[in-house]
């Protein structure tokens, strides 16, 4: 007699979700490169054909190794928590700080000593002074805030976070987007913005990710066993609603064309100023 316990193993809906976008956009972003109007954004766009081919093959192999059933939500009564994304987000924290406090001791340096940039674009300082400020900014600060928000809204809920995969997803597909803004500032595509220098694909790319953290964190607030919703959420969630505002406001922009890594922002003139700058002291 068959073991009744025996589930047949099948593709997630995340799953087959996820590995359709990315085979996509591996396709477009194919595409995009062999066309670009420029070595450095065909460079970028090579990287997100590398990387969600990557990640479709991952999908496969993981579904081929993990278990019939995916991870239960409680474990004798009490919640399994997702710790994985926490501790990637923590790793890539450090490794960020570490990297970044450094570009800003280099850069200081040159300052000291001008020949250090050797004479080299890629390393002269005004390109690795915006790296280091977004460096610890965004790639420090941004994986300090997605470790943190993500541990303590599964525990003053009591729950599991939302998604199997989609926590996955926020915490990779945000140091990818540390990764291409991190080279464009090196290869000089930037939309001269301080600190808001990722171009349009760099801000689109952010965005979508941007939009899955929040569909997470709102999804696992509303899975909670906990009744009451602890203060700390709530200055999460007006995190993440307030970034999303100031990002798509302040870089609201028209592509000149997908070939191409150049874009013009909407604003014009002073009040591309007043909105840069109520980004800039509120992000």
């Amino acid at each position: 007699m068959a073991n009744p316990t025996n589930v047949r193993k099948s593709f997630t809906h995340g799953e087959i979700g996820l590995a359709i976008a990315l085979t996509i956009l591996a396709l477009f972003s194919l595409i995009v490169a062999g066309k670009a109007h420029s070595s450095a954004y065909s460079f970028h766009a090579m990287l997100f054909a590398l990387v969600s081919g990557y990640f479709v093959y991952k999908i496969i192999d993981r579904f081929y190794s993990r278990p019939a059933e995916l991870p239960p939500l409680e474990i004798d009564g009490k919640p399994n928590y997702n710790y994985g994304p926490v501790k990637f987000a923590t790793i890539a924290a450090l490794f960020w700080g570490v990297a970044g406090f450094t570009v800003g001791l280099y850069a200081a340096l040159e300052l000291a000593f001008p020949v250090l940039n050797f004479d080299l674009p890629w390393i002269s300082f005004g390109r690795i002074r915006p790296l280091h400020t977004s460096a610890v900014i965004f790639a420090f600060g941004g994986n300090v805030l997605l470790a943190t928000s993500f541990y303590v809204v599964q525990r003053t809920c009591r729950a599991r976070m939302v998604g199997d995969l989609a926590p996955w997803f926020v915490v990779i597909g945000y140091n990818f987007f540390i990764v291409i803004a991190g080279t464009g500032y090196l290869l000089g595509i930037t939309q001269s913005k301080e600190y808001a220098e990722p171009e349009w694909y760099s801000d689109l790319w952010l965005t979508i990710v941007w939009v899955v953290y929040l569909i997470v964190f709102m999804g696992t607030i509303l899975r909670r066993k906990e009744p009451h919703i602890y203060v700390a959420n709530w200055f999460f969630l007006a995190f993440i609603l307030t970034i999303a505002v100031l990002h798509l406001g302040n870089n609201a922009a028209i592509p000149v064309s997908v070939f191409s890594s150049k874009s013009y922002i909407v604003w014009a003139g002073v009040q591309d100023a007043m909105v840069q700058w109520w980004y800039g002291h509120n992000a």
